[in-house]
């Protein structure tokens, strides 16, 4: 096969896609905005879950250095109440690989390889259905044609358009995330209410999460249901003013727990938005989309998995089936459609529990998802 395939984007559901296809000996090019692969910090850490990205991880022939760099032990999970009182306190077995988590920055390097990735080459539209192929254009002005364009872009994607008019809505949920460093040293208490892996406060239309990455770093997310328009009248620049306004809005938590923010070194504001539960589109040939291009849903430890197992399972389709590229993405987006709409159900159904009104709502989903 020599048809000329691009992927845009460099994330986990691109990578997967290019270095699935590279296993079977087949060319991909992956065209990425950023200029280099540490042009930004990579993000927290992912739970690869067994049946999406590990199997995903497996496909590309990468399962065993998976299993060499991830940290088991980090699945474990406690939840306090806002008063600081311990409600679950879940530990893994020691042999229990279901959802190990990994930092994202070693991920990307895992899934990064030999792959011929093209730094800061920023896709600004795709034209399907001219004379040469597909066309992109970058945001230097030069274009490129292909047989295949595959938008792993995320919720913000320039390959959407091309096969579809739908663009992501608010959830009326926002996360701002925060971090510590070397928190084993500098903040031993926090250490020991973390834990190995996470720790979660649920309050009324609100919540407190922090996940320990590697090397003492945590993230801490404090996610709370508010306008749209909240991060665009509080500067998150002003360290100090962010600060005191987020524990303005956790006020009468336990100080442990409000610790986590006052400690955070800088804030960034994240209001979640989704596409359509049951988003599709009418096939488009020589263009189709992945991960949060394609069925974009709330942040609840699924998304990086599913763009994980789309890209390496449209990239073995396209290997199995060369002489009908076309066919083998319309089964494959047959195929994600029906994944992805049972996943957005669980998810959706699942912020609305983890930020309500009734705490006890949290507790409950948790149970559900990670029995006692």
């Amino acid at each position: 096969m020599r048809r000329r395939i691009a992927v845009v984007g460099g994330g986990p559901g691109g990578l997967s896609f290019a270095r699935v296809l590279h296993r079977h000996g087949h060319p991909v090019a992956v065209l990425e905005r950023d200029p280099a692969p540490d042009a930004r910090p990579p993000g927290g850490t992912l739970d690869l879950h067994e049946g999406l990205g590990q199997l995903a991880l497996d496909k590309a022939g990468l399962l065993a250095e998976f299993e060499a760099l991830s940290r088991p032990e980090g699945q474990a999970m406690r939840i306090l109440d806002t008063a600081g009182t311990v409600l679950r306190d879940w530990r893994p077995r020691p042999d229990d690989r279901a959802n190990p988590e990994i930092d994202r920055g070693q991920l990307r390097d895992l899934l990064l390889g030999p792959l011929d990735v093209r730094w800061g080459r920023g896709v600004t539209r795709v034209v399907p259905g001219t004379r040469d192929g597909v066309r992109v254009h970058f945001a230097d002005g030069r274009q490129e044609a292909f047989d295949l364009v595959v938008g792993a872009d995320g919720a913000r994607s320039r390959v959407r358009p091309a096969v579809s008019p739908v663009t992501p809505h608010y959830t009326g949920v926002t996360t701002v995330e925060t971090s510590l460093d070397d928190v084993d040293t500098r903040h031993p208490d926090l250490a020991r209410l973390i834990g190995d892996g996470s720790v979660a406060v649920y309050g009324v239309n609100r919540s407190l999460v922090a996940q320990r990455n590697s090397g003492g770093h945590v993230k801490v997310y404090a996610r709370f249901r508010t306008p749209l328009d909240w991060h665009t009248t509080t500067d998150l620049t002003d360290v100090e003013a962010a600060r005191s306004t987020l524990l303005a809005l956790f006020d009468g938590w336990a100080a442990p727990l409000l610790d986590l923010l006052r400690h955070g070194t800088a804030f960034v504001s994240r209001p979640l938005h989704v596409l359509p539960v049951s988003h599709t589109w009418t096939h488009v040939p020589g263009v189709t989309l992945l991960g949060d291009a394609a069925h974009l849903m709330p942040p609840l430890g699924v998304g990086a998995n599913l763009a994980m197992l789309d890209g390496a399972e449209l990239a073995e389709s396209v290997a199995a089936c060369p002489e009908d590229v076309d066919e083998a993405v319309r089964a494959f987006e047959e195929r994600m459609w029906a994944r992805a709409g049972r996943w957005a159900d669980i998810t959706t159904a699942g912020l609305e529990r983890l930020v309500s009104p009734d705490p006890t709502e949290a507790l409950a989903h948790f149970d559900q998802v990670q029995p006692s």
